[in-house]
């Protein structure tokens, strides 16, 4: 997926992956959220997350990402929520970014982690922004069952990519952290997060013709679509994975 192709299928999504404000606010609460957390967001997208916890609990944040077109929306959003003088954007490369050390109580990664080529990676940016006895969350797919061969064909992953929850756990605690909570989305969120992607690309399909990456996003469109019914919906979970420094 091109920068240009996520920001055309999620253009009318506030949260990038599959959850619902439900499950963020649930997320907020298992990660002790209080008034005053320092929550720093890295492939923060449309900040969703960030204005929603600032709004709920109080929190103060510092989203990044590299996309001008979500930090535009995420500005946009947290000024609509009224508290943009709680969140900060900014709009760069996460894999770069540094923050002030041992800065922030939660360090996030939602659905990003190839910033860091894969959660050891990831963690591994994340942890010096990290103040002592904060938490590091981690978004990240999982298999529900063992995917068959066409399954990973069609995803363009190998074995290695993503495993199980078990071994997920076992991941996070190869890089040096213990998985203490998880909220996981659920069925109905995956397809609204899917599904919803299939309407705004014909919406945008028909709207430009003569676009040149016109072509391109049809078969985007058609490829994304024909990988989740036959495999994603069955196969595919996805997690944010509450973790602290052993």
């Amino acid at each position: 997926m091109s920068l240009r192709q996520h920001e055309i299928a999620e253009a009318e999504h506030r949260i990038l992956n599959p959850f619902t404000e439900e499950k963020l606010r649930l997320l907020g609460e298992v990660s002790h959220v209080t008034s005053g957390t320092r929550v720093l967001d890295l492939a923060c997208g449309k900040a969703e997350l960030l204005g929603l916890w600032a709004t709920w609990f109080g929190s103060l944040g510092l989203g990044v990402d590299l996309s001008h077109a979500f930090t535009a929306a995420a500005r946009a959003r947290v000024s609509e929520l009224g508290v943009a003088d709680r969140v900060e954007i900014v709009q760069g490369d996460a894999a770069g970014y540094v923050a002030e050390p041992e800065a922030f109580d939660i360090v996030s990664c939602l659905g990003a982690t190839w910033i860091g080529t894969g959660i050891a990676g990831t963690i591994a940016l994340m942890r010096p922004a990290l103040r002592p006895g904060g938490r590091i969350l981690i978004g990240e797919p999982y298999w529900i069952e063992p995917p068959p061969s066409e399954a990973l064909a069609a995803f363009g992953w190998t074995t290695d990519d993503f495993t199980d929850l078990a071994g997920t756990a076992g991941r996070i605690e190869g890089a040096g952290m213990e998985l203490v909570e998880m909220v996981l989305a659920d069925g109905d969120a995956w397809d609204r997060y899917e599904a919803a992607q299939w309407s705004t690309i014909t919406d945008w399909l028909a709207a430009n013709p003569a676009d040149p990456d016109y072509a391109a996003m049809r078969v985007f469109r058609d490829h994304n679509r024909d990988r989740y019914l036959r495999w994603g919906r069955r196969h595919l979970g996805w997690g944010v994975f509450v973790t602290r420094p052993r």
